[in-house]
């Protein structure tokens, strides 16, 4: 009785929830904000009115006919095999129509392959589950992580208007100037999605795929993977700034000003020796960052998917193994290499912390230098 009572309030209860979530969906695919999503959007009208006069042509003959030479109507079927006049007409106007529709489509496919004459390129990396963006004309490059609260996805803080779509480091652009993207991959497929712009391209290990856009409007615009990547594929958004030429040249700027002197900081923390506290506090906050999701906060793991760290004998008993394999990951496994996704710092405390956290308790306060040696060989 209890479980009757309950379906009967929780019923309309999800109805009333799904009603809502279909009136805030659009029912049909957006307009984007550029020429070629524009294209795109009237490609896709065209053919939509196209299949709907068919349709409409199709079932009304149909429908006619089962009215109109119904038996009971007393009409005899017609007595004929073969009409060489049906069989032409049926095969001249599909082709006409289908001529009709590649005519457009095919305008459209070349201008959205048409990455010529690009003012700005950006290579864009996929790996599970993140992106790099590296701007070939500029010293300028950086990873773009999720930056949504993992207490908003663990449902401990409430969810805001973006869930799932903020980064921290988004990808900046400039208006009215072609923009051509290289897409590739570190390790599996991933696919740039970003609606707007009507880009959809996949990004494949050892292959480059090309797409571009141009933006005339200053903005925000967001997407997502959109190719089934592993476990974490649904925190891996994307965020464009497009910005006027101006105020592009300024941000490029200020971030080879900032590369520069995070080069500079890290060439003089090569001669430091940072205390145990430091390393840990640093190892906590670049752990819960970027190794939690896999290893978990307890450092246990996850049962035959990623190993746990705590009792590791790699982290117990190999400490250059260790470093190496959080600089150059492992090949053939979900452990990327964060060698160029965490800085010298981040990268000794994180080994510091792992080689003293959750009872490892090795005393070993791994340095800045002890990092440099292995991504250099020595």
């Amino acid at each position: 009785m209890t479980k009757t009572r309950c379906l009967r309030w929780s019923l309309p209860t999800l109805l009333l929830a799904a009603s809502a979530n279909a009136a805030a969906m659009p029912l049909n695919m957006t307009k984007g904000v550029t020429d070629i999503s524009q294209q795109v959007y009237q490609l896709h009208m065209t053919i939509f009115w196209i299949c709907c006069v068919i349709g409409a042509v199709v079932f009304g003959i149909m429908f006619w006919s089962i009215l109109r030479h119904r038996k009971a109507r007393g009409v005899q079927p017609a007595q004929f095999h073969h009409s060489t006049r049906v069989e032409i007409l049926w095969t001249a106007i599909p082709v006409l129509i289908l001529i009709g529709m590649a005519v457009p489509a095919t305008k459209t496919l070349i201008a959205m392959e048409d990455t010529s004459d690009a003012d700005v390129t950006v290579l864009v990396t996929g790996s599970q589950w993140k992106w790099h963006y590296k701007y070939l004309e500029n010293d300028v490059e950086f990873f773009s992580l999720l930056a949504t609260p993992r207490e908003q996805i663990i449902n401990q803080l409430p969810k805001e208007e973006n869930y799932l779509l903020e980064v921290d480091r988004p990808l900046v652009i400039p208006t009215g100037q072609k923009v051509r993207f290289l897409m590739t991959s570190d390790d599996v497929i991933h696919s740039w999605w970003v609606p707007a712009f009507a880009i959809k391209k996949d990004a494949n290990p050892g292959f480059i795929n090309e797409a571009w856009t141009r933006v005339d409007e200053p903005g925000v615009y967001r997407g997502q993977c959109a190719e089934l990547c592993g476990k974490d594929h649904a925190f891996m958004p994307i965020v464009v700034i497009a910005k006027t030429p101006e105020d592009y040249t300024a941000w490029v700027m200020a971030e080879e000003t900032r590369i520069a002197a995070a080069k500079a900081a890290e060439r003089e923390l090569l001669a430091m020796n940072m205390p145990m506290a430091e390393l840990m506090e640093v190892g906590a906050r670049a752990y819960q960052g970027h190794c939690a999701a896999c290893h978990q906060p307890n450092g246990e793991g996850l049962a035959g998917i990623f190993p746990g760290l705590k009792g590791s004998p790699l982290i117990l008993n190999d400490r250059r193994g260790h470093i190496d394999i959080i600089v150059n990951g492992k090949s053939g496994t979900a452990m990327q290499a964060f060698g160029r996704q965490l800085s010298l710092k981040e990268l000794a405390a994180v080994v510091t912390y792992t080689r003293n956290a959750w009872g490892n308790d090795t005393g070993d306060a791994v340095q800045a230098a002890d990092v440099y040696a292995v991504q250099q060989g020595d």
